[in-house]
């Protein structure tokens, strides 16, 4: 069982933006760890050079997840991640270092991959809001990060989703609760800062850590932290994707119809899944089906559902 987590500092003399990246949130996901050590390697033989800011690198941030080999530990670290003054599992005792470490930071890249073939997209945040689930009054902000990052796919809606998806499981009697929903990039814009998580592309795909490595230089580039080439141009070509609806597994006898792949687009009246008594799942409209798991457990998110946002559009 691992004691602990390896977190290396940068700090530039001047006067800048804290940024802090994450890699290895789950442990099968190794795109960031690869693409975070590359770029250590660069600043310490003198090929990058920070010139302003504080820059925290955190490689592997889940290690028992990481050294099994799978997506969590005893748990999902992404999906439930607080402070607890009396920590129940590995999980809990990392979160209570890293939860004070994305408090001291300004801004937060995460970086993931997934387990199905797709094209590499950035999870945002919400619109400005006051509302209760997640209210911010930084999007902006958050948005031109994004925008940075060398991908042109954008995800919006996860916790006002997934709230919903809480509802369904409290309605039928399953354990949950809203901070079920709060991962790494919550927790930073609870505490103030932006934050994007940024799904490199297949666990396996070659190209994932270089996509991985580019957006940490773009992002860098972005919040001025370093001055080497020409900070990258916004992306023209918007693809702007809302989550509207989670379903999650209720049988293990619950079955696709078949082989979906993420961000597959879905027609209205098209059957996706069966539920083990036969019941069909259909789509209730035209959109996408996103983060397919055939391997769900019960109680956990089997797909989500998708449809065309309006945000980041080019005026």
């Amino acid at each position: 069982m691992p004691t602990g987590i390896a977190i290396h500092q940068f700090a530039s003399l001047q006067a800048g933006p804290r940024l802090i990246i994450l890699g290895a949130v789950h442990g099968n996901e190794v795109c960031g760890t690869l693409a975070i050590r590359r770029l250590m390697t660069d600043i310490e033989q003198g090929r990058l050079i920070l010139t302003r800011g504080h820059l925290t690198l955190v490689p592997i941030t889940n290690p028992l997840a990481f050294q099994l080999k799978r997506r969590h530990g005893d748990r999902n670290l992404n999906r439930n991640m607080r402070e607890s003054a009396t920590p129940q599992d590995f999980e809990d005792h990392l979160a209570n270092v890293l939860c004070p470490l994305l408090k001291a930071h300004d801004v937060l890249l995460d970086l993931h991959s997934f387990h199905t073939p797709g094209t590499p997209f950035a999870l945002i945040g919400p619109s400005n809001n006051h509302g209760e689930i997640e209210p911010f009054t930084r999007a902006h902000e958050e948005e031109a990060l994004a925008l940075a990052l060398g991908v042109s796919r954008f995800v919006e809606g996860w916790l006002e989703t997934y709230a919903q998806g809480v509802k369904d499981r409290q309605a039928r009697g399953a354990e949950a609760n809203i901070d079920y929903g709060v991962g790494t990039t919550e927790t930073m814009r609870r505490y103030g800062g932006i934050a994007i998580t940024l799904e490199c592309g297949q666990h396996e795909e070659d190209a994932a850590p270089q996509i991985a490595y580019q957006a940490i230089l773009n992002t860098l580039h972005h919040l001025n932290m370093i001055r080497d080439a020409a900070p990258p141009a916004p992306a023209a070509a918007r693809e702007v994707i809302r989550l509207y609806r989670v379903i999650d597994r209720l049988h293990p006898d619950d079955t696709f119809s078949r082989a979906w792949q993420s961000f597959e687009s879905v027609q209205y009246g098209d059957l996706i899944a069966h539920r083990h008594d036969g019941t069909a799942l259909i789509a209730d409209r035209d959109g996408w089906i996103v983060f397919p798991n055939p391997n769900a457990q019960v109680n956990q998110e089997w797909f989500y559902l998708a449809e065309k946002s309006s945000r980041l559009n080019q005026g």
